[in-house]
């Protein structure tokens, strides 16, 4: 396909710098290393709204940073969550005494990122609340419901309630009722093409798919391709499956999901009218690109439960790009915070922790091949791997670390995690020792703050025991020692976890739910197995 572009490793740093001829906008001046755009003035005596995720869906999330809605957005590359320091960067900035609210749509890499820099942000002593959009019903209400187009109904009731001066609780709880009453299906004939992507579309000229993400994942059911009629009312049958059943009014948002023409556009939103759903929409959004797919030639709607205190917060005036004619200007930035250090805190020496710790990261370094065999079988090949990178940096600065005080030793790991350590599962941990430090300085008991952590840790990931993670293994271990129980039990529990993923062949979370029962028997979760053999390494010390 041909594209307007000059080189697909630049198109998202490019694309923001055309964005900032709004004289209203701004960045960071270490972009594009931290793509964080930003409004040129913030009241830092109202709550910072910040969203954002992977670029590609133009103008989400950078083109509603305004007045009446975002504060600032932060933009990963296309399709991929932007890092913990962006996020971090972006509440640092724009974040005073009332606080800030991450608005967050439903995908791991964004739950994690963004989690983890609302767990260094409090450290820091901001106020941060998050609320996780997933307003996706196209895999119905029993999974983890993605985040779609429904997302800007929560940016602009937030972004209205903090222009207003509301309280940080007050604008968090109306961001969460909105994202609760958001309903958004998705329905499109081709997918969107990356840049540097030459395969052909995976639909034929006879079909169209329903339920599709917005980052190319196939939809859940593959359907004939018909008229705008059609497909328009089978949007709609599925979306009113899971509508409320008593009487509401409702607004509309009618998202381009990236290629389809202005007219055609109409078209659906005239087929729209006809439907008995129509008859209950107040208020319309669209038909817009909103948030799109790069080139998808879809749409998107989504619908919102209206009481009196959204509708005034969707009608009143608001500023962002995406909704004005602006005037041309040119590029400007501010200096960038300075983020907190890796190690802030004063080395110190505990000969026993010291031991342990060296002996932990000794182990998962040599395990590097075994779990990089095993997750071959089950997942991308690299768990060993993450493992490993992450525990040759915590060798690398052993007598940098604060190994007297229980709570600075678990921050600085999640912190040199979070930085040094790819993939979900580094970012994972990084929440769990974070949240662990933190509840330390609570209660002075190491097996509850590891429990606390690892809560944190499932709240963000979205996983629990007996869905074939590493939390099989950490969750009855972290139980035993909150509970007071020894190490060498512990350890026997965290075993009995591990050895019990090898059964656990039916599972709806991470990279195992794509495979088939067969590919699972018999195979441990290679993170499972990881806690398990740190366990063990410490009870033989």
């Amino acid at each position: 396909m041909k594209f307007f572009i000059n080189d697909a490793h630049h198109v998202v740093d490019e694309g923001l710098e055309g964005l900032l001829t709004d004289p209203s906008l701004t960045k960071l001046d270490n972009f594009p290393e931290v793509r964080v755009i930003l409004r040129k003035e913030i009241d830092k005596n109202k709550v910072s709204i910040i969203s954002g995720g992977g670029s590609g869906h133009e103008p989400a999330h950078a083109g509603f940073v305004g007045k009446g809605m975002l504060t600032a957005a932060v933009c990963g590359d296309i399709f991929a969550s932007p890092s913990v320091d962006a996020v971090l960067s972006a509440i640092v900035a724009t974040t005073g005494e009332k606080g800030c609210l991450l608005i967050i749509k439903n995908y791991t890499g964004d739950r994690l990122n963004f989690g983890l820099a609302a767990e260094q942000a409090r450290e820091m002593g901001y106020k941060v609340e998050t609320v996780i959009v997933g307003d996706d019903i196209a895999l119905g209400l029993d999974v983890q419901q993605r985040g779609l187009a429904g997302t800007l109904f929560v940016h602009k009731t937030a972004g209205y309630l903090a222009e207003e001066g509301k309280d940080l609780e007050e604008v968090t709880k109306a961001a969460k009722k909105v994202a609760t009453q958001t309903y958004s299906i998705g329905l499109s004939l081709v997918e969107g093409q990356k840049f540097q992507n030459t395969e052909e579309s995976r639909l034929s000229q006879s079909e169209a798919e329903l339920g599709l993400g917005i980052h190319g994942e196939p939809g859940v059911e593959t359907i004939a391709m018909d008229s705008a009629e059609v497909l328009m009312k089978k949007a709609i049958d599925k979306l009113k499956e899971y509508l409320p059943s008593e009487e509401k009014e409702y607004a509309l948002l009618l998202n381009n999901l990236g290629s389809v023409t202005p007219i055609e556009m109409s078209i659906l939103l005239y087929e729209f009218q006809k439907s008995d759903l129509a008859k209950k929409v107040r208020l319309v959004v669209g038909p817009a690109h909103l948030m799109t797919s790069l080139n998808m030639n879809g749409f998107s709607i989504s619908i919102l439960e209206l009481d009196e205190e959204i509708k005034t917060a969707l009608t009143a005036p608001a500023a962002p790009f995406a909704w004005f004619i602006r005037e041309f200007g040119e590029i400007s930035e501010v200096e960038s915070p300075k983020l907190i250090e890796t190690m802030p805190f004063k080395p110190s020496k505990e000969e026993k922790t010291e031991k342990a710790l060296l002996a932990i990261t000794e182990k998962l370094i040599g395990l590097e091949k075994e779990l990089n065999a095993i997750d071959e079988k089950v997942g991308d090949g690299d768990a060993g791997s993450t493992f490993a990178a992450g525990s040759q940096k915590l060798k690398e600065v052993h007598d940098k670390l604060p190994f007297a005080n229980p709570s600075e030793l678990l921050i600085t790991i999640g912190r040199i995690l979070a930085r040094e350590t790819g993939g979900s599962s580094g970012v994972l941990l990084s929440i769990m020792f974070t949240r662990a430090g933190n509840a330390y300085k609570e209660e002075a008991h190491l097996g509850k703050a590891l429990d606390a952590g690892l809560q944190k840790m499932k709240e963000f990931g979205g996983a629990s025991e007996g869905q074939r993670t590493m939390i099989d293994a950490f969750q009855p271990a972290f139980t035993a020692l909150a509970n007071g129980e020894s190490l060498e039990e512990a350890a026997k529990k965290a075993r009995e976890g591990a050895d019990k993923t090898r059964e656990i062949t039916n599972t709806d979370f991470g990279r195992s739910s794509y495979l088939s029962e067969k590919s699972l028997k018999g195979i441990p979760d290679p993170g499972a197995e990881a806690v398990a053999r740190v366990f063990e390494v410490l009870v033989n010390l």
